[in-house]
């Protein structure tokens, strides 16, 4: 099928801004309180951060070298196509497209609704509503203009920071609850009692999930202006904002608040607030809260459709024509939004989105292990990119060996949505082989 082109138009600011506000989601201001709790100490927790954010930028480093090297609209799908095989991209792509980010963007988008109630009530049959017509307006934000999607998204990425580093700045300055001295005592008396392991895995599993989303990026490398540039700059610069963010708030609110109220929290971010600015700071943090999830969830309709999209594109979608279509107007993949957008409404009336994401997230820390360790691939089948990942192939290991204790963490606490979810991405074999077909009988396969 001829392949319309999507417009070149998206720059470093913008793809930065892009990682950042998809990864800073709503994580921010619930997961210190399960951390700290998971790791049973101030200077455990904070490793565990660190750890994580260590974790997460290994695989970043080396998937940015796959993105540069293959800088094409549709990103992991793209990926694993070129360096595995067309079946194993699609099994992706199926998942991804069809269950992962419109189950995701359902949920983000009822959290920002339910959210909202903090302050004007809302009947639980109006949420669903106004979460429909949430989508349905950052849906039409970013058919009418990619530039325009991308400017909403440094925006709501520049307000949501706003209360964050409102709460660093104040709470490592003005804190009172001594945490420094409680960080350090806990990492004096390391030594002296025995490790807890299990705790400090399941505390950097934690971080793990929160780190979560940077890779969205590369659904746009066909639409950045300058991708071998700027593509790696975005995802570098934009993940060491996010670690350095979430190391220090959490060091903040462990200054802000005593251990055992931070654990003991279920919404320590907002506590944390009230202690340093009043009552009021409730107010500033729920706000907060729904300005970044506003930007989260921009973020994932922005780049998520760019899946979809780019199997259209090869051919490898029902209705391929119609979705891999870039509307002449406003230049932008009119139909994969709308597809995206009514199977997210769908699941938003349903209330199965929270089930379709737990079940699609061990299948797609699959695929993200598959795509960090196709760099070893890559390295054989490519030219030499413009940019090379440092302390090859060390920094890969890491970043796999991450991966794979996701996987395995998972597949044991979650055994039966695991299993589930591969059956899940499994129905899709017999979906490929029937597109498949139909492309052989209509003359237009595309080859792996």
């Amino acid at each position: 099928m001829q392949q319309d082109k999507l417009k070149k138009e998206i720059g470093l600011l913008e793809a930065m801004t892009m990682v950042i506000g998809v990864v800073i989601g709503s994580g921010i201001f619930f997961k210190a309180s399960i951390v700290f709790a998971q790791a049973e100490n101030a200077f455990m927790g904070i490793m565990a951060w660190i750890l994580g954010g260590l974790i997460t930028m290994a695989s970043a480093l080396t998937v940015t070298e796959i993105a540069t090297a293959i800088p094409k609209t549709g990103g992991v799908f793209v990926y694993l196509k070129e360096l595995y095989n067309e079946k194993v991209a699609f099994l992706f792509g199926w998942m991804q497209s069809f269950i992962y980010v419109p189950g995701v963007v359902a949920a983000l988008a009822i959290i920002l609704v339910s959210q909202a109630t903090f302050f004007v009530d809302i009947a639980p049959t109006m949420q669903k509503v106004l979460a429909i017509a949430l989508i349905i307006f950052i849906m039409t934000i970013n058919v009418l203009s990619t530039k325009l999607g991308s400017k909403v998204q440094l925006v709501s990425t520049i307000a949501k920071l706003v209360p964050i580093i409102g709460i660093i700045v104040y709470g490592l300055m003005s804190g009172t609850a001594k945490g420094y001295d409680a960080i350090f005592t806990s990492a004096v008396t390391l030594g002296q009692q025995p490790m807890n392991y299990a705790g400090l895995g399941a505390a950097i599993l934690g971080t793990l999930w929160a780190y979560d989303g940077w890779v969205g990026v590369g659904n746009m490398a066909g639409e950045l202006k300058n991708p071998q540039k700027d593509l790696p700059r975005a995802i570098i610069i934009g993940l060491l904002i996010t670690i350095v963010v979430y190391i220090a708030i959490n060091v903040a609110l462990i200054n802000v608040m005593p251990f055992a109220a931070v654990t003991a929290s279920s919404q320590v971010t907002s506590d944390a607030a009230v202690i340093l600015f009043g009552n009021i700071g409730a107010s500033i943090i729920a706000a907060g809260i729904i300005i970044s999830i506003f930007g989260a969830l921009n973020g994932y309709i922005l780049t998520g459709v760019r899946v979809p999209f780019a199997m259209a594109q090869d051919g490898l979608m029902p209705f391929a024509s119609v979705i891999g279509k870039v509307d002449k107007k406003f230049g932008t993949p009119t139909n994969a939004f709308i597809f995206q957008g009514a199977l997210a409404s769908v699941y938003v009336l349903s209330g199965s989105f929270e089930m379709l994401t737990n079940l699609a997230m061990f299948m797609v820390w699959v695929f993200f292990v598959m795509t960090v360790a196709g760099i070893f691939i890559l390295r054989k089948s490519h030219e030499p990119s413009t940019y090379r990942v440092p302390l090859y192939p060390v920094v890969p290991l890491v970043g796999v060996l991450g991966g794979v204790y996701v996987i395995i963490s998972t597949l044991m606490t979650h055994f039966g949505s695991s299993v589930l979810g591969i059956g899940i991405t499994l129905i899709g074999l017999p979906v490929y082989y029937i597109i498949k077909k139909k492309s052989v009988e209509k003359g237009t396969l595309v080859t792996e």
